[in-house]
């Protein structure tokens, strides 16, 4: 272990999410954790990263704007549209600024954890599903299909949560072209590992 307080983090955090959110998270915490274990990640920084996933989701969508320009974070056309998806990129500079984590996969994974991108890094797939089937998760059709390949082939987990999410997203503003690379990356990996 290299030393992070989760703890402390923890009772920092409870501070600025509300309850849902709290225990969302822990729940986010736990289930990275395990995945970290199953498929060989550094299981402290699975739970590090799924702690703050969601750090600034409570943030109002105004104050979000502002603060992303306080950051230098680009806002895309998308983000403006929907700025709840500014949670993630801004999630990850008030975790380097607010709770010192300056490790780049933590940050990443963090940056990644709501639209996906190419060639995620195995600590972003982590967070990316643990976030999409962690206990309290109820609503998505496939959930139960999903958790099981989490723990037995993690790219098809992701490649089944992107599909699911461009079949939920198909006809809204929300609907991030990360999304769309992120699918169509990891569409083209199942492809290869089936032929």
């Amino acid at each position: 272990m290299s030393g992070y307080n989760i703890l402390k983090m923890q009772k920092k955090l409870r501070k600025y999410i509300d309850e849902d959110r709290y225990w969302h998270t822990i729940g986010v915490m736990y289930t990275a954790a395990s995945l970290a274990m199953c498929h060989g990640a550094d299981m402290e920084k699975a739970m590090v990263a799924g702690l703050l996933h969601d750090c600034a989701k409570c943030i109002p969508n105004h104050k979000k704007l502002k603060l992303c320009e306080q950051y230098h974070i680009h806002i895309s056309e998308t983000e403006k549209d929907a700025p709840y998806l500014l949670h993630a990129p801004l999630g990850a500079s008030i975790a380097k600024d607010k709770y010192d984590i300056t490790d780049q996969e933590i940050l990443s994974a963090i940056t990644w954890h709501t639209t996906g991108r190419p060639g995620m890094s195995l600590l972003d797939k982590i967070i990316y599903i643990a976030d999409f089937i962690e206990p309290m998760r109820c609503k998505a059709s496939n959930l139960p299909e999903v958790r099981r390949l989490a723990f037995e082939d993690l790219d098809m987990a992701v490649y089944v949560t992107l599909r699911d999410t461009l079949h939920y997203l198909k006809n809204s503003a929300s609907l991030d072209k990360r999304t769309i690379e992120a699918y169509n990356y990891y569409k083209r990996i199942i492809r290869e590992k089936e032929d």
